[in-house]
């Protein structure tokens, strides 16, 4: 009978010793190959790299111990997986001499066997980086589904082997080699994770089912190829050298745990394990055993790693894991079991019903008094936390002193708060309360709320309760000791300090705040203790950010897109920083329409002092709209001295070229191609990037003429030839005239924004102005977006070509987002218009829009954003070219202040545009605290147009997160 491997039957296994030319004579001899033979990792086995002429092989010689029924078994399963999930690729066994796949190798020691297989061509997923995009990770859980799947049909075929990745093994694996791990503590840690996890898997362990798996379905196991956005995507398995009878469950726990090195957060495996649910649904004992079996895999997989080092010193692949083997275990055992549990259980499992805590009152403030508190918002929207406040020091208690008529306010349970939010950080900040915070207005008398025993523990006291609950009080004056009765004094609460009120059944002390990706996790272990303060509360769960987009696309025409495949829910902003529902912070890089900043408190006070007032349209006679034309005229110069006030960047264009018709008694206009310019049906016509609508160029009027896009990065003619668009489009200007269709306007950005923030050649708009104004056309200057100050060097983005254009658009700045455009030209082409009719904007020159555009220039002088656009532009773009010395994606920048342009390529030399690339760094970008997206009309431009006050370190911040993710992936 064959002799089936037990792992506790071995002492150790270190690897077989071959060298690469030992295993290239082998090759020849066995398989009459030859090839360049190049030693690969394993932590138990020999493998190595065969670049033969006509293909590349893999030659794994096994471990001593493992027979040849074993390894004729992993052939059969991998060629079952073939045969069943046919796009799943795996290695294929090259049969030796007498046809069999399974052939002896002669080395010193025990008999050992040799097999030569395909190379699988990719990477392992392990090597793509550090980290693993969502949509990665569920790719992952898919394939572990398929080859669970696949395998389930082995039933019976495999022999039976006791092996240490055998979960079912693990606990005892972690008992037998606690004593390697030499990492301080770490052998109790490792034996009291291992056995609180077995304690919560006994309940199902005789019941979980049974099947073939492959046993080591990780990252460094699975193949993956190079995607469409530059990611690489699971395609292939590898090595079945683990193949056993196992729990089935046990395949995605492996593959879960084999996650957790990629980041800190346990969430981020949640993608697998929903993607494997839906192919294998997994049953609820499944689901139970699955956080437990998480966390006896990571304990095995370290114990493991540090006893094969020690081993088999030599074997560096081992050595080097032990790192990341380590990291693993703490990201496994970094929340409690049950905290874990439920973040799995929950990820396809609907929430459960809030749990609660009772009990008698907890604050009283006279004999027969008990105190129920007000409650304080903290969250984004609160009304007490404008103009920033969230941010001072001390902010909560201010907030809670702000509160009139009461003796104690309390912060309600999981209330995400504002106050805990951190500016550019890449991580989300542990904003969530697991308890109600009370901040005391005057002396309150603490009770308890139940009978117990008092425990001091640092800053905090706990009582036992009933059912195994625990209160947890900090910041009490606590001068009871030992038991206690419901409803005894505890201590004294004094009055402006805060109490955190805390319930849990957790043989620990949990945090009181967490990150939301794990808050509701920790509730379920958390009871809320609202209760104890107000008996009569009723516990609200808010509603989600997928529920509120759900509305969103019911009632808001989906063709209004939104930014990112799942976008946080954004309800305040502050100078250069947007806020969502979580208390997370983001560096807004993009929102130009805010040039001051979002929520600027003199732009705020003056709008709602002016609504107050007076909100009406420009027919009636009032000083704003005077002194706002005025004021908007002096920054032009001669003879641009007549204002029109609309509500927008497309009413200003279309307004504009309603002039150039009116003036001239024309139709036709020249426009650049890869221009955006409005919405209406005149700028559309206008319009020519197929960014924004992909047939503009087959969809113009034939009263539309378009001139390439001076594009001296890719265009037709770059670097020294790039003053030749302009002679082109002068050219073609001249040949109109010729024609008997002299345009009546040209019309382009003055610097050239929506194509990814790039300067006109010089001298362009010299030769094409003269040449329009030869034919008795006007020169149309679109500054809706590079005007006001942010090219830092020029106010208007046309002196940079130094020229003066007849009509001149803005929109955007002007209001900071209140909805102002204006058209600025000459009074005799104003006056031109006439011939229309008369003219007037319902809200663009209203007495709130006028204070709003005069407050804008007001705060653009007093706090100098010009100049900061010029000095914050100069320290980004210097950083970007460096990171684009180092990341050969970046094919250049482009840009000046803070219009900047990174254009991302394939290839520098070719110029392929990277958009799908572009698109998942800009999501990367967003999780790491940055708002980024793309623009150009290949899309492949991050265009970086912030608040024009952005700081140093604000740049700084941006520059970091770029690296990170063009070093890491994305």
């Amino acid at each position: 009978m064959t002799q089936h491997f037990d792992f506790f039957e071995e002492a150790a296994l270190p690897a077989p010793e071959i060298t690469p030319t030992q295993a290239a004579e082998y090759v020849q001899a066995t398989y009459g190959i030859n090839g360049v033979v190049t030693e690969l990792g394993s932590q138990q086995d020999a493998n190595f790299l065969v670049d033969a002429d006509d293909a590349r092989y893999v030659l794994k010689v096994s471990n001593a111990a493992f027979t040849r029924d074993d390894l004729e078994a992993q052939d059969l399963a991998a060629a079952h997986v073939a045969r069943l999930e046919p796009d799943i690729h795996v290695p294929v066994a090259i049969p030796g001499p007498g046809g069999s796949t399974v052939q002896p190798i002669a080395l010193e020691g025990r008999p050992t066997y040799a097999r030569l297989v395909t190379f699988v061509a990719g990477d392992v997923l392990s090597d793509s980086s550090s980290y693993l995009a969502p949509e990665i990770v569920a790719a992952l859980g898919d394939l572990a589904a398929r080859t669970s799947r696949a395998l389930a049909g082995l039933a019976g075929q495999v022999p039976p082997r006791s092996l240490q990745w055998d979960l079912r093994n693990a606990a005892e694996v972690v008992t037998r080699l606690a004593d390697f791990v030499a990492v301080p503590g770490g052998p109790d840690a490792v034996l009291l994770a291992a056995r609180t996890a077995a304690k919560a898997l006994a309940p199902y362990a005789g019941t979980l089912p049974l099947q073939v798996i492959h046993g080591d379905l990780t990252d460094d196991n699975v193949i993956a190829a190079v995607d469409a956005d530059g990611r690489r995507r699971p395609v292939g398995v590898i090595d079945f050298g683990d193949l056993a009878e196992s729990w089935s469950i046990a395949e995605l726990a492996v593959t879960s745990t084999s996650l957790l090195h990629h980041s800190p957060d346990p969430s981020t495996i949640l993608p697998a394990i929903v993607a494997y649910d839906r192919i294998r649904p997994i049953s609820d004992d499944e689901l139970a055993a699955l956080g437990p079996l998480v966390v006896l895999r990571a304990a095995a997989l370290a114990v493991s790693g540090q006893q094969q080092a020690q081993v088999d010193r030599d074997n560096r692949y081992a050595t080097e894991n032990l790192a990341r083997e380590w990291a693993i275990f703490e990201r496994a055992t970094s929340v409690p079991l049950e905290v874990l549990t439920e973040l799995i259980r929950a990820s396809v499992r609907p929430p459960r019903e809030r749990r609660t805590a009772d009990g008698s009152a907890l604050l009283w403030i006279a004999q027969d008094r008990p105190v129920v508190p007000a409650m304080l918002d903290l969250s984004t929207t609160s009304i007490d936390l404008h103009d920033g406040l969230f941010l001072v020091e001390g902010a909560e208690a201010a907030a809670a002193l702000k509160q009139d008529g009461s003796v104690a306010v309390a912060v309600p349970y999981l209330q995400p708060r504002l106050t805990r939010t951190r500016l550019n950080s890449f991580e989300a900040p542990a904003s969530i309360g697991l308890g109600v915070e009370v901040f005391a207005v005057q002396d309150l008398e603490v009770r308890a709320p139940w009978a117990g025993v008092i425990e001091r523990h640092d800053d905090a006291v706990a009582l036992k309760g009933p059912e195994g609950m625990t209160l947890w009080l900090t910041g009490a004056n606590v001068s009871a000791e030992g038991a206690v009765d419901a409803g005894e004094v505890l201590g004294r609460l004094a009055a402006q300090a805060s109490l955190r009120v805390q319930v849990s059944d957790l043989d620990t002390r949990p945090p009181f705040f967490v990150p939301a990706s794990l808050a509701a996790a920790w509730a379920e272990s958390c009871p809320d203790p609202t209760g104890l303060i107000n008996p009569a509360a009723v516990p609200t769960r808010a509603a989600s950010r997928e529920a509120l987009l759900d509305r969103r696309d019911n009632a808001f025409a989906t063709v209004q897109e939104h930014y990112f495949r799942e976008p946080p829910q954004i309800e305040r902003g502050w100078q250069n920083h947007l806020f969502d529902t979580e208390g997370r912070s983001y560096l807004d890089m993009v929102n130009n329409v805010s040039i001051l900043g979002h929520g600027h408190p003199r732009l705020a006070a003056a709008i709602e002092r002016q609504w107050r007032l007076l909100n009406t349209n420009s027919r009636f006679h009032y000083r704003a709209v005077v002194e706002f034309s005025e004021r908007l005229a002096a920054l032009l110069p001669e003879p641009l001295d007549t204002v029109f006030l609309v509500n927008s960047g497309t009413e200003a264009v279309d307004l504009a070229l309603r002039l150039a018709w009116a003036n001239t008694g024309r139709r036709d206009i020249v426009a650049v191609r890869e221009a955006y310019h409005g919405w209406s049906d005149a700028t559309d016509a206008v319009s020519t990037s197929v960014a924004d609508n992909p047939n503009a160029l087959d969809s113009r009027p034939s009263w539309v003429h378009t001139v390439a896009a001076p594009n001296a990065y890719r265009g037709q003619y770059r670097g020294p030839d790039a003053d030749r668009y302009g002679e082109d489009a002068v050219a073609s200007i001249n040949k109109l005239a010729e024609a008997g269709h002299p345009p009546a306007a040209f019309l382009s950005e003055s610097f050239y924004g929506n194509a990814g923030g790039m300067a006109l050649p010089d001298g362009y708009l010299q030769a094409v102005y003269a040449a329009v104004r030869r034919a008795g056309g006007l020169c149309i200057a679109d500054e809706v977006q590079v005007g006001y100050g942010r090219l830092g060097n020029h106010f208007w983005g046309f002196e940079q070509q130094g020229v003066v254009p007849d009509v001149v658009t803005v929109a955007k700045a002007m209001g900071n987002g209140h909805p102002l455009g204006a058209v600025i030209t000459t009074a005799a082409i104003a006056e031109g218009y006439r011939s229309q009719g008369y003219f007037f904007s319902s809200a663009g020159g209203s007495p709130v829009s006028c204070v709003a555009g005069t407050v804008v220039l007001n705060v653009l002088r007093d706090e100098q954003l010009q100049e900061n656009a010029r000095l914050v532009g100069d320290h980004l773009r210097n950083r970007l070219l460096e990171l684009a010395d180092r990341h050969p994606i970046i094919g250049a920048v482009h840009g000046m202040g803070l219009y900047v342009g990174v254009e991302l390529v394939r290839d520098r030399s070719t110029l392929e545009p990277a958009p799908a690339e572009t698109a998942a760094i800009c999501e990367r970008m967003r999780e790491l605290g940055v708002i980024m997206q793309p623009t150009s009309d290949r899309l492949c431009v991050l265009k970086i147009k912030p608040p024009l006050g952005i700081t140093i370190a604000d740049a700084d911040f941006f520059a970091d997160a770029l690296d990170r993710v063009l070093t890491e992936g994305w």
